[in-house]
């Protein structure tokens, strides 16, 4: 049995298993989803055993086409100047295991961390010149706590909180939406090696996944997981910071609403009702509930019981 919460018990993790991991996800058999597998996976504590129990057998092939060819991408990424790691390997971050949508495998360029408190910082594309200012003030303030600066290396309130956290001499961590080979938008390249020089690139698609539209609430989902909390600066209707910010309710994780975002959209006057969701009004106050977020004097648990409760549904730990 393996705990995916804190990395392999006893099981040996090794090459073998990992191209066996490699080799469910992209087989999917029995139709399962990547989250399923990796259930899978972790509870029985091998790749390889969950493989030999789904994946009908080749008496006339000793190793299989998919696992071969699974080795043989290992090896090659390890090659390259981005780091391959999966969600059993000691090195991933602890925080991402506690969500449902915890990417099985990721590639990352920098510095990995398997402890690293952070805070996500997400907006419009379109930003006014208000909420880049504010994404600005919101990541210097974060970095000169040592507080990890993560968001989503997208044009507008994205680029901001990741450049003022690194003018500051913060760290910043970026979530992308395509693989780690892959720069986008395009404007962004000379930001993202920055950012791999003195932070973390992220990814948890195949090395060269173009940008594809299911991407990006992929790459959210990730965002929050990644954060103790995310702080919505500025988002319309339809934003992708809408999406995570519903995440992260479903996550447990605290969420900050500046409050035009409110103000402005429907989505968030209805969210700002929910348990852990909170509107601030100025920098101190923000400041204030990210201290409290990243040291809860109320349990993650509890907040995902109450909103549970809310649902109207019933908590089973």
């Amino acid at each position: 049995m393996v705990d995916a919460r804190t990395g392999p018990a006893s099981p040996v993790w090794d090459d073998t298993e990992r191209a066996a991991l490699i080799a469910l996800l992209r087989e999917r058999p029995q139709r399962m989803s990547w989250p399923d597998i990796t259930a899978e996976v972790s509870s029985s504590g091998s790749a390889r055993s969950v493989w030999d129990g789904l994946v009908p057998g080749d008496l006339f092939n000793t190793e299989p086409a998919a696992l071969a060819e699974a080795s043989a991408d290992i090896e090659r990424w390890r090659a390259e100047d981005f780091h391959f790691s999966t969600f059993l390997d000691h090195e991933y971050p602890a925080q991402l295991r506690e969500v449902h949508e915890m990417p099985p495998v990721l590639f990352s360029r920098g510095s990995l961390r398997a402890a690293d408190p952070g805070v996500s910082v997400v907006g419009s594309r379109k930003a006014s010149a208000r909420g880049l200012q504010v994404a600005s003030t919101l990541a210097r303030n974060l970095a000169e706590r040592n507080i990890t600066v993560v968001s989503g290396l997208a044009s507008g309130i994205d680029t901001a909180a990741h450049t003022a956290a690194l003018d500051s001499g913060g760290r910043t961590v970026a979530c992308v939406g395509t693989g780690i080979t892959v720069t986008y938008p395009a404007e962004n390249r000379a930001l993202q090696e920055h950012i791999a020089r003195d932070g973390l690139v992220l990814s948890q698609f195949w090395p060269d996944a173009p940008p594809q539209r299911q991407n990006f609430p992929m790459r959210n989902a990730v965002m929050s997981g990644y954060g103790r909390a995310t702080i919505i600066v500025e988002a319309g209707e339809h934003s992708g910071a809408r999406i995570q910010a519903r995440q992260a309710v479903e996550h447990g994780r605290p969420v900050i609403l500046v409050d035009n975002v409110v103000e402005a959209n429907t989505w968030a006057k209805d969210i700002a009702r929910r348990p852990g969701v909170h509107v601030a009004s100025g920098t101190q106050e923000v400041m204030d509930l990210v201290e409290e977020a990243l040291n809860p004097s109320v349990p993650t648990e509890d907040l995902v019981d109450q909103l549970i409760r809310d649902q109207g549904g019933q908590s089973h730990r």
